[in-house]
């Protein structure tokens, strides 16, 4: 979405609905884990002082790290882990055994946002159903069902897409956040003074006198800023402008105004610790909030679910995932996407996380640790590319990124300390992801080096066989390969079972590159191998919408003109049998084997027509 195609307010409110809705939910949960773990004793100063670290996280964390520093490292206009993760490797290129750590550092942080994306579903719509307990306790046996019918109706309507619904987001999340900051100020308003912890004198005091207690309660602090990968995430959506312009007019006051209304309420009523954020609220308005705290939480949980469909094609052309089943839900955006077995294999992990867990203050034990092993993982790799790519002095990139580290560090040491309560969760969840991706990586390796070595080269093959050169048929075959300048295995198989040659011939490779974007000025390159057989390679980036027959087009002009009517795809349908002697583990070469089984048809993923498309198949070993 294009600043020129829409004003700079829709695209602000775009933001405050999409971006801003997993942090604008921690309101739900956030200051009742800090208190209702049992850590902090009510005390007016101890109020004071976690309100004060609450406004100064935030300012630290989101304001300055996120909006200020990370949403300048962008990658052609995109942003996010995996963008980051591009231009972090891609600025170290020069330096292979530190450009695969930083790969390998940036691919585990990826399989963690899966991690995030289970948990901030089941925690935010929780969170808000909990209110029903406030209204009356009788609803506590109906919360668990509640949240799982919700959640089953958000991931039913996901093949219809978002843009039906999402133009609805941004007003919503505007309603949310005026309702939380006039609950706020309401109940700042019985106890002005309370604003005074807004000072970082009482920040440092709380730290300074009870530093065993800050440690723990960092793992509970950090709900505050839950979601602040998302704003660096969706800059390629909004663009830096009206993401910042959402956050310092809207997200953040609005925030701040509710959780000191939290704090008033508790000086008066340390029973509230409940639930403080719905007890702000009087007896008539409880169901209507409720009400709007679930919608709240669904497009909170809508921008995790879309994030994790995007997340996981990039991933797919970057090469660690085999190829999914991938439907187009709008026919405007190409960004508007649905991953059916993605979709799912959420709904499913959500589904267990919230029977396992039953409520958000069990959940807020395994939110976090995920969370904040991100972050610490953004800012490493923002240090790569301000320092190398941008080529700033080093005691400068040190400076901005060092200072981050550290508190990055202490909140993620400090949610270590959940590693036992439900932290794991996150983390199981993310490492198997992660020995999936490694997994099919490696295979790929290796295939293709099996394919290398068995491969035999292009222009002598088509020299030794235009000497005594079979019939040519009319029409045109493109023949895919892994590689530019290889004999295709379905080439062969085609010579040797069919016995004749079309009049024209494309062999085609299809390049991913680290980068977002390829423009259709560099999409394609040809070049003649003589007897009307010609060698292309078509480049994508990592968010370009891979599509064979359409990239042909381009070649109009070089001696080959396309019809679609008479052109066919050839395709080698290679089945992988593992060996025992070389390559990876056994168990590892049978799971790549068997993924490599159930990718999507490349077909299907490229684009190419249905009813001209010709698969020949052959085994290889690894």
């Amino acid at each position: 979405m294009a600043a020129s195609k829409s004003s700079l307010t829709a695209l602000t409110l775009g933001a405050v609905g999409v971006v801003y809705g997993d942090i604008g939910t921690s309101v739900l949960y956030a200051v009742k884990e800090v208190f209702g773990s049992g850590h902090v004793p009510f005390t007016a100063d101890n109020i004071y002082g976690i309100l004060s670290i609450f406004f100064w996280t935030l300012t630290v964390i989101v304001s300055l790290k996120y909006v200020v520093l990370v949403l300048r490292a962008d990658n052609n206009g995109e942003g996010g882990l995996v963008a980051m993760l591009a231009l972090a490797s891609q600025s170290v290129k020069d330096r292979p055994q530190l450009r695969r750590v930083l790969l390998l550092v940036g691919i585990f942080g990826t399989c963690l946002f899966y991690g995030d994306g289970v948990i901030t579903p089941a925690i935010t719509v929780l969170g808000a159903v909990e209110g029903l307990e406030v209204v009356s306790p009788a609803f506590k046996k109906y919360l668990v069902p509640l949240a799982l019918i919700i959640l089953l109706g958000l991931f039913m309507v996901q093949k219809r897409g978002t843009a039906s619904i999402g133009r609805f987001f941004g007003p919503v999340m505007v309603v949310w956040f005026l309702v939380i900051a006039l609950l706020g100020v309401v109940n700042i308003a019985s106890d002005p003074k309370i604003l005074w912890a807004l000072s970082p004198h009482y920040a440092l005091g709380f730290v300074l006198n009870n530093p065993g207690i800050t440690f723990v309660i960092l793992g509970a602090v950090v709900l505050c800023v839950t979601g602040a990968e998302a704003l660096y995430a969706d800059m390629g959506h909004f663009g830096k402008k009206p993401i910042r312009l959402a956050w310092f007019t809207v997200a953040m006051p609005a925030l701040t105004l509710n959780y000191f209304g939290q704090g008033a309420l508790l000086l008066h009523n340390p029973a509230a610790v409940k639930n403080p954020f719905f007890m702000m609220a009087p007896d008539w308005a409880l169901l209507p909030l409720v009400g709007l705290a679930t919608l709240a939480a669904v497009i909170a949980s809508q921008a995790l679910i879309s994030g994790a469909f995007s997340v996981t094609k990039q991933v797919i052309q970057l090469g660690y995932l085999p190829r999914l089943q991938v439907q187009h839900t709008s026919v405007k955006d190409t960004g508007q996407i649905y991953l059916p077995f993605v979709n799912w294999g959420l709904f499913a992990t959500i589904v267990l996380a919230v029977v396992m867990f039953k409520s958000s203050s069990n959940l807020a034990a395994a939110y976090g640790i995920a969370v904040c092993t991100d972050m610490l993982i953004t800012t490493i790799l923002t240090f790569f590319v301000i320092r190398y790519s941008w080529h700033y002095p080093l005691a400068l990139c040190v400076g901005a990124t060092s200072f981050f580290l550290v508190v990055d560090l202490a909140f993620w040491a400090s949610n270590l300390l959940k590693l036992f309560d439900g932290g794991w969760f996150p983390l199981l969840i993310g490492g198997v992801i992660f020995m999936l991706m490694m997994t099919w990586k490696d295979g790929r390796r290796l295939l293709n080096q099996k394919l290398q070595a068995d491969a035999i080269d292009l222009k002598s093959f088509l020299e030794a066989v235009f000497v005594s050169p079979p019939l040519r048929v009319d029409g045109t075959a493109v023949f895919l390969t892994a590689g530019p300048g290889t004999v295709p295995n379905a080439m062969l198989h085609n010579l040797k079972h069919n016995k004749v040659l079309h009049q024209n011939n494309l062999f085609v490779t299809v390049r991913n590159h680290e980068v977002p974007w390829i423009g259709l000025d560099k999409r394609v390159e040809i070049e003649s191998l003589g007897h009307d057989c010609w060698q292309v390679v078509i480049h994508y980036g990592f968010k370009n919408d891979p599509n064979i027959p359409k990239a042909l087009q381009q070649i109009k002009g070089h001696g080959c003109e396309l019809d679609s009517m008479t052109t066919s795809y050839f395709l080698s349908r290679d089945t992988v049998v593992p060996t025992i002697d070389s390559g990876m583990a056994q168990w590892r070469e049978k799971l790549f084997s068997q993924m490599h089984h159930n990718a999507s048809a490349a077909a299907d993923f490229l684009k190419l027509p249905n009813n001209a498309v010709v698969e020949l198949g052959s085994k290889i070993e690894i």
